[in-house]
Formats: C-alpha cells, structure tokens, sequence
C-alpha cells in the first residue's frame, strides 16, 4: 500500500498543476456582489445601476489586484476612525499609496461604465 503513495501524490500534483491558477485580480463574489449593493445603493435600486455597478467592479479587478484592492479598503475603511494612530491610516505613504490605486481604478471605472 505504501509503495503507491508516490505515485497517488504526483497524480494529485499533476491534476493540481493542470488546473488554471486564480488571477492576481480575481475578486471573490462576496467581494464583488458587496460593491454591487453599496455603489446600487449610492446610484439607485435599478436595473440598470446592477449592469453599471457590476460593469464597475469589473473594471476595478482588472486593473487592481484583490490584496491591493483589500489594503485599500481596508486602509479606507480605517481611515474613518478616530484616535491617535487613526493619521497613520490616512497619511502613511502605503495608504496614500493604495488609496491613488484605487481612486485611479475608480476612475477607469466610471468612464468606462457610467
């Protein structure tokens, strides 16, 4: 019996190997349908924000990668407490950094869907 498990673990590295590795941008639906609802919300509960919004975050994942877009929000996010270390998640050259990325991915965005 032990004398096949080489050969049971190079199948499954083969098989994995074979199957296409997630994109760098490839946004999980959570993450996806979360911005579809905040940008409907923000634009109107139509149809055809659904098509603009969805069209939007698109764009966005194809310029931004998923990590950058995470830090992003998440620095944004941060951003909006209050307290002493709150200026490092508004003023720290990562979080300036991140937060141009996106407003520039938004901007892509916009032209290309609204």
């Amino acid at each position: 019996m032990f004398s096949r498990l080489p050969i049971v673990l190079a199948a499954g590295l083969l098989v994995a190997s074979a199957c296409p590795s997630r994109a760098a941008n490839d946004y999980p639906t959570s993450v996806r349908a979360d911005y579809v609802l905040g940008c409907m919300g923000s634009n109107g509960q139509t149809h055809d924000m659904l098509e603009r919004c969805s069209c939007s975050i698109d764009v966005i994942a194809s310029i931004v990668p998923y990590d950058d877009y995470v830090a992003a929000e998440t620095f944004r996010r941060m951003a909006q407490t209050t307290g002493p270390y709150s200026s490092l998640f508004k003023e720290s050259a990562p979080a300036k950094t991140a937060a141009a990325e996106l407003r520039r991915a938004q901007a892509e965005a916009d032209v290309r869907c609204f």
